[in-house]
């Protein structure tokens, strides 16, 4: 499959399709479905400075189209995480990307330092979580939090840097900017949008949290539009997500500007999916002649 190699960030993949945070564990838990190193890359669940309990209720809820999430970044904190988690990914035998959060810059930080001395491919940088020094403003929806943060990280990271971007952002295009202006060195777009679901018998809303994340095929068209939009405007690269489900969906988002592609919500609904997805975008090379998956990337 050496026509779906790609190169993201100095970092080479075996073929463009990463499994996204927060869908894949630790990337033990699909074993028994396939090998995981036949993946580009795999993406581990939100880690933050702390261990976080996750939030209380209902935290999943299905509707006709996707899946709305209130999962608090539950996770064992970062220490945890690369004494019993880090070591295993590793052996994987694919790209290992950590996808670190926080409540305050310092918290991104010290995560950081502690990611320095690990081997991993590189970090995606969650900028969604509360940012409760200026308010509870989320470090994802103004440019200017998200440029600070991105900045204090590019300093002291030994590790290059990819930023996961909320669809909520007030102007995705300048948020993006904003970040590779700061010194991220590629983007992964789009997180779940902001939505919420209500118990009729009830009478009340079903997450505690009231509001939750929205992920799997409703969002894809937005997603995808964000990633064009993005990719007309900054000079790093992309890594697209938002309801991709199937290869022509990946291809779409390769086309759109997406350098490599992240496959979430669809691991609950078919956990073959990401290996269906390299199978189908190899014979789509093969079927047109084309010696690299790259050269469709930003064509629309």
């Amino acid at each position: 499959m050496s026509r779906l190699k790609t190169k993201f960030m100095n970092t080479v993949m075996k073929n463009p399709v990463v499994v996204a945070s927060g869908t894949y564990g630790y990337g033990e838990e699909y074993v028994g479905y396939y090998d995981p190193a036949l993946l580009g890359g795999v993406c581990s669940k939100g880690i933050t400075r702390y261990p976080k309990p996750g939030n209380d209720g209902i935290r999943l809820w299905e509707t006709p189209s996707g899946l709305l999430n209130s999962i608090g970044l539950e996770n064992p904190g970062i220490e945890v995480f690369i004494e019993k988690h880090l070591k295993k990914m590793n052996s994987l035998n694919t790209a290992v990307i950590v996808n670190i959060g926080g409540n305050t810059i310092d918290e991104y930080l010290e995560s950081v330092e502690l990611l320095n001395g690990c081997n991993i491919d590189f970090i995606e940088l969650n900028i969604s979580c509360p940012n409760v020094k200026v308010g509870g403003m989320a470090f994802g929806i103004k440019a200017e939090s998200a440029a600070e943060v991105v900045s204090k990280v590019r300093k002291i990271s030994k590790h290059k840097i990819m930023v996961k971007l909320s669809p909520n952002a007030e102007n995705i295009v300048e948020m993006a900017k904003a970040c590779e202006d700061s010194g991220a060195d590629g983007l992964s777009l789009v997180n779940t949008f902001q939505g919420m679901a209500i118990d009729i018998d009830k009478k009340k809303t079903v997450f505690d949290n009231l509001y939750a994340g929205l992920s799997g095929p409703a969002i894809k068209p937005i997603a995808l539009r964000m990633v064009h939009q993005v990719y007309k405007n900054v000079n790093i690269p992309i890594m697209g997500l938002g309801g991709i489900s199937t290869w022509q969906d990946a291809l779409e988002f390769i086309m759109a500007g997406a350098t490599a592609i992240q496959i979430g919500t669809t691991n609950f609904i078919n956990p073959m999916a990401p290996i269906e997805i390299i199978q189908g975008l190899e014979k789509y090379c093969e079927e047109n002649n084309v010696e690299s998956i790259g050269e469709f990337v930003g064509v629309v």
